[in-house]
């Protein structure tokens, strides 16, 4: 049995793996002022975990606070085996409108470059379940930087996308100059992060950046459609499969073929393989263990 953790970052609540994570967890929240994150589980099974960036005021512009709340659900997430997929969000007119100037504007080079700061931004990147962006409205520097480091992106059809930065005199910090050209291409992103430029849900979705884009007000309807439908395969084979997609990224082709060859294998050690083989030759649903 699961313990259960109380109102996860002043909201709503999260299984846990054990008593002691769930303790952490509450011990973390209490230090913490106020929620700038929400997280729900969702779905007719409750297996999609939805976090929403909660910084309303602000256009959730990403500050320490809110990046390390952020850290924390999606770990949670990431632990809880009842959960298949997670969703992040903003509100219905604006994702994020990047990170906090203010924070940033007293450092040099020095403090950036010894001190912590960026440190809990690589989280969203290194969660292994498939996480999926629902972008509405301004998604702009480590707003868009965000959604770029997310498996899927959907966008609602006023979302915008943007790497402002060179505006301000700086470059995009959270990955923005190495995610984005590899989504729209070379062209595109140059011209994004030299002119400080915006790019379009239609565009996004023409370059390949964003899967699909909807109405605004069915955006979230329909992310939590595709984690139902990522839920219903197995949970073992969904993180193989991520973790191939991503080597395409990340390696060379050589060696990206050697990483889906090696989990390709990988699989067939696996129960879920054997069950999910069976159950198609004896024209059955199979039942997913996550082994």
């Amino acid at each position: 049995m699961f313990a259960r953790s109380a109102r996860l970052l002043g909201r709503t609540a999260v299984t846990t793996s054990s008593s002691k994570d769930a303790r952490s967890l509450i011990d973390w929240t209490r230090k913490m002022t106020s929620s700038l994150v929400i997280a729900e589980k969702v779905g007719g099974n409750q297996n999609i975990g939805l976090i929403k960036l909660n910084r309303l005021d602000k256009l959730n512009v990403l500050n320490v606070q809110l990046i390390k709340e952020l850290a924390v659900a999606l770990d949670e997430y990431d632990k809880d085996p009842a959960v298949r997929a997670i969703i992040v969000t903003g509100s219905d007119k604006f994702f994020s409108g990047g990170a906090d100037i203010k924070e940033m504007l007293m450092l040099d080079y020095a403090n950036a470059f010894k001190g912590p700061f960026l440190e809990h931004w690589t989280k969203l990147s290194e969660v292994r379940k498939p996480v999926i962006a629902a972008v509405n409205g301004l998604a702009r520097g480590g707003g868009c930087e965000l959604a770029l480091m997310c498996d899927v992106i959907y966008a609602g059809d006023k979302a915008t996308f943007g790497l402002p930065e060179i505006t301000i005199g700086t470059i995009p910090g959270a990955g923005g100059t190495q995610r984005l050209p590899r989504a729209v291409g070379k062209s595109l992103a140059m011209e994004t992060i030299l002119s400080g430029s915006l790019i379009s849900a239609e565009e996004a979705k023409t370059a390949g950046m964003v899967s699909k884009v909807f109405p605004a007000d069915q955006l979230i309807t329909k992310a939590i459609e595709l984690g139902e439908k990522i839920a219903e395969q197995s949970p073992l084979t969904t993180m193989m499969a991520k973790e191939a997609v991503n080597s395409a990224f990340e390696t060379t082709l050589a060696e990206g073929l050697k990483t889906e060859k090696r989990l390709f294998h990988a699989t067939f050690a696996t129960n879920d393989r054997k069950e999910g083989m069976t159950a198609y030759a004896e024209k059955r649903a199979p039942k997913w263990t996550g082994n």
